[in-house]
């Protein structure tokens, strides 16, 4: 691959993500309103297509405070750590044979180590806002993403058993006669979960519950500080869907009349529109509820999973 080569799927990838992210708002406000029977966006341009122009223009307008009791230097730091952690992420994601920025032997390693530095962002964020209730949203959200974050990892030590690779290219490669779903369903299903809670969307969306912290470790935040950590969070969900189609659907792979990225995209925005039913259908459950939910179900069966994986891996190879 030829260095301009190389430049041009580095800035196709940063313009397409980017813009995905920014298209979720009126995807999101749109797939929820048909989901509860209202009509959502209507006004601005069609189908209201253009609420994400406005939405845009009234962060980039709106005043840029910093409270005057705030860490001001963490405090501008935080919102992009979120969002350069998630676009990082995105270097080892394969959308087509030959369409990755770097198809690394770790890639794999890459996504978690990434996927861990986005808790920085909620905690300095907390933190450097000075306020009670951002700093009980970082704490929550710390604690969620840290313990998600093992399940996370584990769900996916059996799909690199099965592959005997942690470079994504070779995973979806192995998926040539059957998707890891059908192999993996329980590490699916765990890694979908903690995906949810990594990206605190609901149900999981507990380090800044409304009803309780306000607006929990964003709380202080305005303008685009704020604006960071929204599209950090659609990156997030993006990030989370492409990793589901990576890893356990078969990544590119499809019939041959549509060609491989088309096959990523429309798999990838199939597990978006769920992100966002999950938001229209399911309640918050309590925090102490989510932790309980993790440690005490979701680690005994993803151990499970490993030690099943193993044992058949084993088997099959003599």
């Amino acid at each position: 691959m030829t260095v301009t080569q190389h430049v041009l799927i580095v800035v196709g990838v940063l313009f397409v993500m980017l813009n995905i992210a920014a298209g979720l708002i009126w995807v999101e406000r749109r797939m929820l309103a048909l989901w509860q029977d209202r009509l959502g966006p209507n006004r601005a341009g069609p189908l209201g297509i253009f609420i994400v122009v406005a939405d845009t223009l009234k962060l980039f307008f709106k005043e840029d405070w910093i409270p005057p009791f705030a860490d001001k230097k963490v405090f501008v730091l935080a919102p992009a750590i979120v969002v350069g952690s998630a676009l990082l992420s995105f270097v080892i994601i394969p959308f087509a044979p030959g369409i990755v920025v770097a198809d690394l032997n770790v890639g794999l390693l890459f996504f978690l180590a990434m996927s861990s530095i986005g808790v920085y962002s909620i905690v300095l964020g907390g933190w450097a806002s000075n306020n009670k209730y951002s700093l009980l949203g970082a704490l929550r959200g710390a604690s969620q993403m840290i313990a998600y974050e093992v399940f996370m990892g584990l769900s996916l030590m059996g799909v690199v058993m099965l592959t005997g690779s942690f470079k994504l290219s070779d995973i979806v490669a192995a998926q040539q006669d059957m998707w890891f779903i059908i192999k993996q369903p329980v590490a699916a299903i765990i890694f979908f979960i903690a995906g949810i809670a990594e990206t605190h969307r609901l149900p999981f969306d507990i380090p800044e519950a409304e009803s309780e912290l306000i607006a929990g470790f964003h709380a202080e935040y305005s303008g685009m500080k704020f604006g960071m950590f929204f599209v950090g969070e659609y990156i997030g969900i993006t990030l989370i869907s492409s990793m589901m189609t990576t890893m356990f659907f078969g990544g590119w792979l499809g019939p041959a009349f549509l060609p491989p990225w088309a096959w990523f995209f429309i798999k990838t925005f199939a597990f978006i529109l769920f992100f966002i039913l999950l938001r229209a259908s399911l309640p918050r459950p309590r925090y102490d509820q989510l932790m309980e939910t993790g440690w005490k179900i979701l680690l005994p069966l993803v151990l499970v999973n490993l030690l099943v994986t193993g044992a058949v891996a084993l088997w099959t190879r003599g």
